[in-house]
């Protein structure tokens, strides 16, 4: 099996609470097959009344998500394919944004790129102070066009600008924090976790009929975001197919 093939998307409910777990090996980082998986599996909780929260949360004790699988980009040759990997991360912020339940994010590690993405697109974000973020994007020539517009919606244009166009840089959980990416920031995974379960047992039992009205409000001026984020895709994908990117690509795998 290679690399490609590898990682998963785990799902489990109990007292109405569905927790999503995806992983891969290479830090989280994404295939376009895992991105779809776990784009429709955030879907399927739509017309699930048994579910009132999604916690959604990665494997492992490090990385969060390394965005996108590199491996996967760098065998990028045409607009079709491009279109397709760049789609990736489109599916699941718009998942997100449409499956009518309230999502917990559980941000354990650093987040690059498409992690942070996810990161600005659920409902409510918890991260340990180990959970760094990066939009490396433009480092290989090309940009997070996009996860932006999830991002500038959490955290706004100036701290998003910052981290599309300081592209090496790492910016604590605490700038994260400050800016309202993270709603909270613990020294340990087990508190984080603590408050994460108290309170998706809250929410659990809440009316859903609520839940559900302010998942509309919280979304409420994205209705385009399908097409937006396709067209996102899009500039993407011509982007990488530039001899410009395709050099600074092999210049970053010889780092």
């Amino acid at each position: 099996m290679s690399i490609i093939e590898e990682g998963h998307v785990n799902v489990s409910v109990e007292n109405k609470i569905a927790t999503i777990e995806f992983g891969h090996p290479m830090s989280n980082s994404l295939p376009g097959k895992i991105l779809n998986i776990l784009a429709e599996t955030i879907l399927k909780t739509r017309k699930d009344s048994s579910i009132n929260v999604i916690i959604l949360k990665s494997s492992g004790e490090k990385a969060f998500c390394a965005g996108a699988s590199f491996d996967e980009l760098i065998d990028i040759n045409d607009n079709e394919t491009g279109l397709e990997f760049f789609s990736g991360f489109a599916k699941v912020i718009n998942a997100i944004r449409t499956c009518g339940k309230i999502v917990i994010g559980r941000v354990q590690g650093k987040a690059v790129g498409g992690g942070v993405g996810i990161a600005a697109s659920v409902d409510y974000c918890f991260a340990t102070k180990f959970a760094d973020v990066k939009l490396s994007e433009l480092a290989v020539g090309i940009g997070p066009f996009v996860v932006g517009p999830a991002i500038e919606r959490k955290i706004g244009l100036s701290a998003m600008s910052q981290l599309a166009l300081n592209a090496i840089e790492w910016q604590s959980a605490s700038w994260a924090n400050k800016r309202g990416l993270y709603a909270d920031v613990f020294d340990s995974v087990e508190e984080m976790d603590q408050a994460i379960n108290k309170l998706a047992e809250k929410l659990a039992n809440s009316n859903p009929e609520a839940l559900s009205k302010l998942k509309e409000v919280f979304w409420e001026g994205t209705e385009h975001w399908d097409i937006m984020l396709k067209d996102r895709a899009e500039i993407s994908g011509t982007l990488v197919l530039s001899d410009f990117t395709k050099n600074a690509i092999n210049q970053f795998k010889k780092k």
